[in-house]
């Protein structure tokens, strides 16, 4: 029954996943945990009630991106283990879910804030580095290092069509050390060769398969060709062995294109796929993983 989802802040956090209003997946999982919280503050008559209410609106959280593995991972490890435990009463189930919810984002969010410290252990002092989209594991081990005194040049993809790269190079040049520059998407072909390392996020990599934005495949394809090493930061919960089959999202036709179409159609995927064997390494919390 619809009745049994509470259209407030889950609603809210539903209708931010779809309109991507969050580039960064551990956020989007944090804040799809964190939604969960707005359950606790109602009133339910019975255990039942309130697990049946659980999983529905784990449900709509989790169908409002597919894609996003962090988000997945985190909904259905908060709802399983409530509804496996089979709390005596309501309190219980709320303290239950409390707990759970608490330590989903603590694990979710120190294990970026490692990846991002590995990450600027990681970049070499010096270098020139194209970075694509918008990561903010990428974003915050860049900071990190540059408080340690490393320079770089940073080349900065556009990501379109929805320019997510234009706030990465934005927040890029506001810190000292670091000489960024934006490019189309397109020009990856023509700067790569003056560049040491490729660096770019995640949103999750599915057995021997990164998904990323649109965009990635390419450039890690070009990369290779040219002898340029494709380096990964991400989490390593964003490592996914099974249980998770990856589903793309298909964006509206306007982001593409504002003027009618006639006669043509226009697809505008979120993501593609890169095989890891383009890949020199990933560093994620537990450190380095070598291709």
């Amino acid at each position: 029954m619809l009745s049994e989802i509470h259209w407030g802040m889950i609603d809210e956090t539903v209708a931010e996943i779809k309109a991507m209003q969050s580039h960064s997946s551990s956020v989007v999982a944090v804040n799809a945990a964190r939604a969960l919280e707005e359950l606790l503050e109602r009133e339910f008559t019975t255990v039942e009630e309130y697990v049946r209410t659980l999983e529905r609106n784990g449900t709509a959280l989790r169908r409002a991106n597919p894609s996003h593995a962090s988000l997945q991972n985190a909904i259905r490890e908060i709802v399983g283990d409530v509804t496996a435990a089979a709390p005596a009463d309501v309190p219980a189930a709320k303290r239950l879910t409390q707990e759970r919810i608490d330590a989903v984002v603590s694990r979710v969010e120190s294990g970026k804030q490692l990846a991002a410290t590995n990450g600027a252990e990681f970049l070499v002092d010096g270098t020139t580095v194209l970075t694509h989209d918008y990561s903010t594991t990428v974003l915050e081990a860049l900071e990190r290092a540059t408080a340690a005194g490393k320079t770089f040049e940073l080349y900065v993809t556009e990501a379109r069509p929805r320019y997510i790269g234009r706030r990465m190079v934005r927040a890029l040049s506001e810190l000292d050390g670091v000489e960024a520059t934006l490019i189309t998407d397109s020009a990856h072909g023509v700067y790569l060769e003056e560049c040491d390392r490729v660096v770019i996020g995640m949103d999750c990599i599915v057995e021997q398969t990164l998904y990323n934005r649109v965009g990635t495949y390419p450039i890690a394809a070009t990369a290779s060709q040219v002898g340029v090493p494709v380096t990964v930061f991400g989490s390593a919960s964003k490592l996914i062995t099974d249980g998770f089959v990856f589903e793309n999202e298909y964006r509206v036709e306007s982001e593409v294109m504002r003027e009618p179409t006639e006669g043509f159609a226009i697809e505008n995927p979120a993501y593609d796929a890169t095989p890891v064997s383009m890949l020199e390494c990933v560093v994620t919390d537990d450190g380095v993983l070598e291709f």
